[in-house]
């Protein structure tokens, strides 16, 4: 079995078990090469299996230099995978890591803090997408509801590249009862919706503030937007009215950096 350590952590619990079912029953499988060497920086992640095959190998070795997976030619590292799986020559069995809840957000949230909150969005590739937006703005978590979300999957840590290892994804029973949990403890509540008379720019924010965005097509549902302080939309021209979920994210993350 090859050995490898993550840098600047302690040594990195393995199981022993390999290729069996009892791996793919526990834990989870990431994969892609962002997702996997930020996986490997992060001494919160409990590793259990690095393989890669002999190309991913070599591409690893430049972001990861202390790992050394075991080799699989390519048709053997994609039976341990799910169908389709962008996996760029390297995956990586691991423990899922412990979120904190909506309370630990809280305390750690400074004067300026920014959540994201996502109201019925189910895409693990949006979702993927919006936590890498947040790690490039300096969002302080992710949160979800865990009705019909998916969990910190493969797809969700592939589309992230690597942002799921350093921003949480909180998962919460009920939006309206976040909101007013977060409204609570100095948080203005933004709903961006496309009907609001107002842009993002134009609210002139400051503070603490929870961005909460909806699922593309449905947008924000109602009671979510009677939680809501206010709504903001962003300015976009015809023939495009909307953006998708992750990139309106993206968008709404970046104005309020630059109001700051």
């Amino acid at each position: 079995m090859g050995k490898f350590k993550t840098p600047g952590a302690g040594p990195v619990r393995r199981d022993a078990r390999r290729g069996t079912a009892a791996e793919k029953g526990h834990g989870v499988w990431l994969y892609g090469l962002h997702a996997v060497a930020a996986a490997l920086t992060n001494p919160m992640r409990q590793v259990r299996r690095l393989v890669a095959t002999a190309e991913g190998a070599a591409k690893l070795s430049h972001m990861a230099p202390d790992a050394s997976p075991d080799i699989l030619d390519r048709q053997a590292l994609e039976r341990l995978l799910p169908p389709g799986a962008v996996h760029q020559g390297v995956a990586l069995s691991a423990e899922a890591l412990a979120q904190p809840d909506l309370e630990g957000i809280v305390v750690r949230a400074g004067d300026a803090a920014v959540v994201v909150i996502l109201d019925q969005v189910t895409d693990p590739h949006n979702i993927g997408a919006v936590l890498r937006s947040a790690a490039a703005f300096g969002a302080l978590a992710v949160i979800q509801c865990e009705r019909g979300a998916p969990s910190a999957t493969g797809i969700v840590a592939k589309s992230a590249s690597g942002a799921l290892e350093f921003v949480p994804l909180v998962t919460v029973t009920n939006i309206s009862r976040t909101l007013d949990r977060l409204k609570a403890a100095a948080f203005w509540c933004i709903g961006l919706d496309g009907t609001a008379d107002r842009t993002l720019a134009e609210a002139s924010l400051s503070g603490r503030i929870a961005l909460v965005l909806g699922a593309e097509g449905k947008g924000l549902r109602r009671l979510t937007r009677e939680h809501c302080d206010l709504l903001a939309h962003l300015p976009t021209r015809p023939p495009i009215t909307s953006l998708n979920v992750s990139n309106a994210a993206a968008v709404a993350l970046y104005e309020l950096v630059r109001e700051r």
